[in-house]
């Protein structure tokens, strides 16, 4: 059984697909804009599954509202965060890029759990097919009549299927979440069938699942088949994800004014930055340079330009703020926009934090002039907060944190209780990990728990929160919270992630293997997650799959400095020639130093290889290198570099240096029966 790509723009009439789980669906952007196909699952699905599984509604709710806004009525809010009620004023956060990602993971869990539930208890689903269609369906025109195998009852034979056409015109979000849909879903429980043209039309990973996951067919030639229109007429019913929510006599690529720009923004607070890209640009070739409605289209346009990697066409509509407009608060924003395009560019080569520094320090500049006092503490708190980011990647993190708490201040003493308190929690969190990098735990730790109380459905900070308990030795603490982090947002993969090295310390490699295959199956790109597991899977001694993971590791992260020494590890534990597996294994050490000449593993690794290939006294200055870079007696790595070095060290007949060390390695370590044994023969 395989998931099927159609190289055509839709199915042909030979191929047949039973058992629709929702009507055929046309992702063609121009028609519904972003999560066409999102929105046509939700509403063919939702409204069964409240009858019969409403926990999976609720557990979904935040990527059903998203994909579908039109069933915010129907789909209750069980998770809500701060923005929820704010007004859009004070709705500061932006979508990462990323979260188009979570919001396709919890839709494909939705999918599988609620036709495994319709599989395993034998209950029509005809119904909800036959009452959802004409919502469901993008297309211009309604699909022939289906075969009667598409209204079976579940418990006949044979997949669930979801029908896709025109996915080469999909927005990004269709094709991400479609990808998303051929790694995760069973084909023998739903077979997706994808009709496109050709690969290489599609962006990755599409492309790439297109390829591996699905079995090509051709498709049809022109004429045969059902084919979507792209031009309306007279009772025809256009409707998509947020762009376009409501059916109308439109198609999205059809609007103009003031429904254009409502529909940019609907997009901008989904997530949905290619398609604000798309659409913003067009609004504004329609929109007079500084009318009034024009500064909020740059903003939003420019943002999601950034977001998609397109600094520089962000750059140039910046720049035509600054020719246009005379409104010193656009003035601010547009050079504290400039000066993170400047920081936060997605080349690392490019970024420019001296001139980022340049810009930020004139955003500053104009928003102390504000006149209006509560507008000037917001947007002088805003800049200053800009500047400590650059304060920090300078390497001036008392003086990054100076900057953050004045603007702490400023929200204080400037805004009225309960005014912009998505500002307020940002600023407290960013407190926090200003003074984690200054060693102050238990302050930083208060930051965090004051942000988590503000917004409590709000993920990400409990991964922060996680991560300084584990380091301040809260293991149990720490893994609540990732696992909260798991249950208020939509699937995401750093608290499997993270949970899998409290795991791996706790003896549990079976969980931690677990957890880092389930943060990859959210993320294939997760090149961390590679490295991770390749390394356990060295310590468990299962190599082939270790040097499997490190090698898509590179190829995600080519040189990366972990995974060349995970690569060196596997060349020392391996099989064959000797000699040729201990130089494979010292060029991937000496390749991991070149990339990161303080990577304490790699020293240590190398000087085991040394060790072991005749060369004493390499050894002893690589495993003394490793030990500088370690940092400190309380190390768990820190015995076992002491008790390799003492083994050097006797080795070269230096047996003064090597019972000190073994001294100091049973201190730390009473427990190691290898460190008593060796300053017994001492």
């Amino acid at each position: 059984m395989d998931h099927l790509w159609i190289e055509g723009a839709r199915v042909p009439l030979e191929v047949h697909a039973p058992r629709l789980l929702l009507p055929p669906v046309d992702a063609d952007r121009g028609a519904g804009g972003p999560y066409t196909l999102g929105a046509a699952i939700a509403r063919a699905l939702v409204p069964a599954a409240l009858r019969h599984r409403p926990d999976l509604v609720i557990a979904h709710d935040i990527e059903l509202r998203t994909v579908a806004p039109d069933l915010r009525d129907a789909i209750p809010a069980a998770r809500r965060t701060v923005a929820d009620e704010l007004p859009p004023a004070e709705r500061i956060l932006v979508h990462a890029s990323g979260r188009t990602r979570r919001i396709a993971n919890g839709l494909a869990e939705f999918v599988r759990d609620y036709a495994t539930y319709l599989r395993d208890t034998r209950i029509p689903h005809d119904e909800a097919i036959r009452d959802h269609a004409s919502s469901a369906r993008p297309a211009a025109r309604p699909s022939p009549p289906r075969p009667p195998a598409e209204n079976e009852a579940v418990g006949a034979a044979g997949p669930w299927t979801i029908v896709v056409r025109n996915v080469h015109e999909a927005d990004f979000t269709d094709r991400e979440l479609i990808e998303v849909l051929l790694r995760r879903l069973d084909p023998a429980l739903v077979t997706v069938i994808v009709c496109a043209p050709t690969a290489r039309e599609l962006l990755e990973p599409l492309a790439t699942a297109l390829t591996t996951r699905a079995r090509r067919l051709p498709g049809a030639a022109d004429g045969d088949g059902p084919a979507a229109s792209r031009t309306g007429s007279a009772g025809h019913r256009w409707q998509g994800g947020p762009a376009l929510p409501y059916p109308g006599d439109r198609r999205l690529d059809e609007l103009t004014g003031e429904e254009l720009r409502e529909a940019v923004e609907r997009c901008f607070e989904a997530g949905c930055h290619h398609a604000v890209a798309e659409l913003g640009r067009r609004a504004l070739a329609a929109c007079e340079p500084g009318a009034e409605g024009w500064w909020r289209l740059v903003h939003r346009t420019a943002t999601a330009l950034a977001s998609t990697e397109r600094e520089e066409q962000a750059r140039e509509l910046l720049d035509q703020v600054r020719r246009v407009s005379l409104d010193p608060a656009e003035h601010a924003a547009a050079a504290y926009s400039t000066g993170m395009l400047l920081m936060r560019h997605h080349d690392p080569a490019r970024r420019d934090p001296q001139e980022a520094l340049a810009w930020v320090n004139q955003a500053i500049a104009i928003s102390t002039l504000l006149p209006d006092p509560a507008l000037r503490a917001f947007k002088l708190g805003f800049d200053l907060n800009g500047r400590a980011l650059i304060e920090m990647r300078l390497g001036r993190v008392e003086d990054a944190l100076a900057l953050v708490e004045r603007a702490i201040a400023l929200a204080d003493e400037g805004l009225a209780p309960g005014r912009h308190p998505i500002h307020r929690l940002v600023l407290r969190a960013n407190r926090a990990q200003l003074k984690i990098m200054l060693g102050r735990f238990d302050e930083a730790l208060g930051d965090l728990d004051a942000a988590i109380a503000a917004d409590p459905c709000y993920p990400d900070y409990y991964i922060d929160r996680g991560n300084l308990l584990y380091r301040m030795g809260r293991a149990a603490d720490a893994r609540a919270d990732y696992e909260t982090a798991m249950r208020v947002g939509p699937p995401f993969p750093e608290p499997y992630y993270n949970r899998a090295e409290i795991r791996f310390a706790e003896g549990d490699h079976e969980g931690a293997l677990a957890d880092l295959g389930h943060a990859l199956e959210l993320d294939p790109g997760f090149a961390d997650a590679y490295i991770n597991r390749a390394g356990l899977l060295v310590a468990l001694g299962e190599h082939e799959r270790a040097r499997a993971d490190a090698e898509r590791g590179l190829q995600l992260a080519p040189a990366n400095p972990y995974l060349l020494c995970v690569l060196g590890q596997i060349e020392m534990a391996g099989g064959g020639d000797a000699a040729e597996r201990a130089e494979r294994a010292r060029h991937a050490f000496d390749h991991a130093l070149r990339r990161d000449p303080l990577l304490a593993s790699a020293w240590a690794n190398r000087g085991i290889l040394a060790f072991e290939t005749g060369d004493v006294d390499g050894a002893v200055r690589d495993l003394t290198r490793a030990l500088e870079l370690t940092g400190t007696d309380e190390s768990g790595d820190t015995a076992p570099l002491l008790f390799n070095r003492a083994v050097a060290l006797r080795a070269a007949g230096r047996e003064r240096e090597a019972v000190a060390d073994l001294t100091r390695a049973l201190e730390l370590a009473p427990d190691d029966e290898d460190v008593r044994r060796a300053l017994a023969v001492g």
